[in-house]
């Protein structure tokens, strides 16, 4: 069994000033060597986590480009669409759009006339001179 790599001398890690500010915050009765060894810590975590995350979404791509590419060539070797019931599909769809659009129209001019006759028998109705009007105004 190997050894993990872990390296003789410790690697120099540049502290944010956002962590120096944390540790020094949170840790002000320490002593200065503990303050940057706690700084370097939470440095080398944040990379070590940055580094992670980062290879867990290029696996995450990688596998999604994979499984697509699979897919594809699956369906090109398979042939698992008939392009002649496509086509047909499509034909059939085309079809009942059409016959759809004819029947909404249809129905779209017939509430049309209807609004229509409805507006000029409202016309109609309010500007007929009234039997009582000459009788009320004779009053």
């Amino acid at each position: 069994m190997s050894e993990p790599n872990v390296p003789e001398e410790p690697a120099m890690v540049e502290v944010s000033p956002e962590t120096e500010a944390l540790v020094k915050k949170e840790m002000p009765n320490e002593s200065e060597a503990i303050q940057q060894e706690t700084m370097k810590l939470f440095e080398a975590l944040k990379i070590r986590a940055q580094a992670e995350a980062k290879a867990a979404g290029e696996l995450t791509r990688d596998t999604y480009l994979k499984a697509v590419t699979q897919a594809r060539e699956a369906i090109e070797k398979e042939k698992l669409f008939d392009s002649q019931r496509i086509e047909n599909s499509i034909k059939l769809l085309q079809d009942d759009v059409e016959k759809n659009w004819e029947v909404m129209v249809k129905q779209v001019t017939e509430i049309g006339d209807r609004l229509s006759e409805a507006a000029d028998a409202a016309w109609k109705a309010l500007m007929a001179p009234r039997p009582d009007s000459d009788t009320d105004s004779k009053k």
